[in-house]
């Protein structure tokens, strides 16, 4: 059997032709130094959906939104701007299962990283009651991701407002991941941002509240490396001023190409589109085998198994060639759980056709066990 691989999060949507045209036509930027901040076009490209997405009343394009290669980069280089390493016991918020870029720059902040787990009790949402008024007061950065990876949870605007009062309360800054936005269900419900959430909770200045956001899951380019930080201008400063010395201006092609790309919407619907298509085909054939929720929005499966995830993960792809990833590789051990255990994630990121093979697989192997 040919390998099927869905343990890794890569789109593998084709990319929009749009997009490879407005790379090609704008190759001469290569002659010329980029700036840190990008170009006032990809900035207001970037601002217009933002006001166009989120029904924001305003965003400085000038000051409030910066262009980076990719919100990887991003999230992990922001923990080292944001914290400050000569307050004691300084600590570093992240959702437990978490994307591993999180506990990473935490650690090389020189803070410690807490976990809030995850779990199916509370609808998985990040547990904020875990932690007492002592250590809330160490906190200095929480990370968030809405969407959730693994898990596709989406805050509600009520957890968004009881985040901001803690935030008020103790001083932390809320870095909002939220590359996985445009990827959800449901046309007339798109999932509440940090920032929608800030603006209908009368927080226009974006308080504490920093976004990031990619291209690479919205529209199919992850080799682009393109993505945008927006929130309150006075920590994007500091950023900024960071990402100077950082040397990780983005390519000029690259922002030309972004610029388009930020601009359209027909093919990030068609690629919803396909991603509704799989989840419809691909989850009648698992149900009777694992145990799982649609997830709110993103384009994984958060799969329970009937075996733990490590021998699960291992003997699928053993006997029938698909590769799914542990969840315990996903979380660390919290309250003396991991919450990722017995687990796997399944990434519908291959074409349908190849997903519904999976599907089969992944069926025919739970039979067996």
């Amino acid at each position: 059997m040919a390998p099927i691989r869905l343990s890794i999060g890569e789109p593998q949507h084709p990319t929009p032709a749009l997009i490879v045209n407005a790379l090609q036509a704008n190759l001469d930027g290569l002659a010329v130094y980029p700036t840190t901040q990008g170009s006032v076009a990809l900035r207001q490209a970037i601002a217009g959906w933002l006001t166009r997405r989120y029904g924001l009343k305003r965003i400085d394009p000038a000051t409030e939104v910066l262009p980076v290669n990719g919100s990887r980069e991003a999230l992990f280089a922001f923990a080292q701007c944001v914290v400050d390493r000569t307050r004691a016991g300084a600590k570093v918020v992240c959702p437990n299962p978490f994307y591993q870029i999180y506990e990473g720059a935490a650690l090389l902040a020189g803070a410690e990283p807490v976990f809030l787990n995850c779990v199916a009790a509370n609808r998985f949402g990040m547990d904020l009651d875990a932690l007492d008024r002592a250590t809330w007061a160490q906190v200095q950065l929480v990370y968030v991701c809405s969407p959730g990876n693994p898990t596709g949870r989406v805050l509600d605007l009520d957890e968004w407002a009881r985040l901001f009062r803690l935030s008020d309360e103790f001083g932390f800054v809320i870095a909002a991941d939220e590359c996985y936005s445009e990827i959800y269900f449901d046309e007339d419900h798109p999932p509440i941002g940090a920032l929608q959430a800030a603006t209908a909770l009368g927080r226009d200045d974006f308080r504490n509240i920093v976004v990031f956001s990619s291209l690479s899951k919205r529209s199919n380019v992850p080799g682009m490396r393109s993505g945008f930080v927006a929130g309150n201008a006075r920590v994007l400063q500091a950023f900024l001023r960071y990402r100077t010395y950082h040397g990780c201006a983005m390519n000029p092609g690259v922002q030309a190409a972004s610029a388009v790309a930020w601009q359209d919407e027909a093919h990030v619907a068609e690629n919803r589109r396909l991603y509704r298509e799989k989840f419809d085909l691909v989850m009648p054939v698992l149900a009777p085998w694992l145990a799982f929720d649609r997830p709110d929005a993103g384009f994984y499966l958060w799969a329970r198994t009937p075996l733990p995830d490590t021998g699960f993960a291992r003997r699928l792809q053993a006997e029938y060639n698909v590769t799914v990833l542990p969840g315990s590789f996903l979380a660390r051990e919290s309250g003396g759980i991991n919450p990722g255990a017995d687990f796997v994630r399944i990434a519908l990121v291959a074409d349908t056709a190849e997903c519904m093979e999976a599907a089969g697989r992944i069926a025919a192997f739970c039979r067996t066990i």
